[in-house]
């Protein structure tokens, strides 16, 4: 296959796994996950076995050395099920990068920085717009929660990758939670709706509801991720939802 090479330094390693885009899309999305393995070798040999039919464009080591696997041209085969702005082909627009972590440890500085430099690349190649980097649990909420509560997305955001508004202190006051009904719930689901969320409008505060909150939690308000939609995380996505272009 015609491999686009990126501004950073990286090795091949060829991956079965891959399909054509659907005809006429365009790359304007970067998801980012993690392996959830404790054996790195063995999570990055499964991405290379046609018997998985999984796989990323991308594999970043904890040294920080990266491998391609799947050429951005192609339609790599990271997200899964998954939906964002209405749009449930999220492979065909997108380009995955699979971060070496077990899920339950900090990821090193060295890992950070490469995917920093890697995702920056990318979105300058690709103009990927902030908003539309992503993690596997926001386009897959509820199946997936990589790359979890502990990856630092505020960092990325720093070094100009991703999107971010500063939390709301978590306090009292209302809050919504499981079982709730009414207006308010309609109006969380659809400022949940808005920024991309995959969240039936049902009025209802149900387990889609309480699970697109946890993963909301975990990408942008991760010192607590309950599902308990409180006033921190209700402030926290209505700010980020006035940060977005108006179309």
């Amino acid at each position: 296959m015609s491999t686009v090479q990126t501004r950073c330094a990286c090795d091949l390693k060829s991956s079965p796994n891959f399909g054509d885009r659907k005809e006429g899309r365009k790359v304007d999305m970067l998801v980012l996950h993690y392996t959830g393995m404790e054996d790195d070798e063995q999570a990055l040999n499964w991405l290379c076995n046609a018997e998985s039919e999984v796989s990323s464009h991308y594999y970043v080591h904890r040294d920080g050395s990266i491998l391609q696997l799947v050429d951005e041209g192609a339609r790599a085969w990271h997200a899964g099920k998954a939906v964002w702005k209405g749009d449930a082909d999220i492979n065909s627009c997108s380009i995955g990068i699979e971060i070496a972590n077990a899920g339950n440890e900090d990821f090193p500085k060295v890992q950070l920085d490469a995917v920093i430099a890697l995702a920056k690349d990318i979105i300058e190649r690709h103009e990927i717009a902030p908003y539309r980097v992503l993690g596997h649990s926001d386009v897959s909420p509820g199946r997936k929660i990589d790359p979890g509560s502990l990856f630092p997305w505020q960092v990325l955001s720093k070094a100009g990758v991703g999107h971010w508004a500063e939390p709301e202190t978590i306090s009292g006051g209302r809050f919504f939670q499981k079982g709730d009904e009414g207006q308010p719930i309609q109006a969380l689901q659809s400022m949940l709706g808005v920024y991309g969320y995959g969240i039936e409008i049902t009025g209802v505060f149900d387990d889609q509801t309480e699970t697109v909150v946890k993963a909301f939690q975990m990408h942008f308000r991760p010192e607590k991720v309950d599902g308990i939609a409180d006033t921190s995380t209700i402030t926290t996505l209505y700010k980020l939802n006035a940060m977005l272009p108006q179309l």
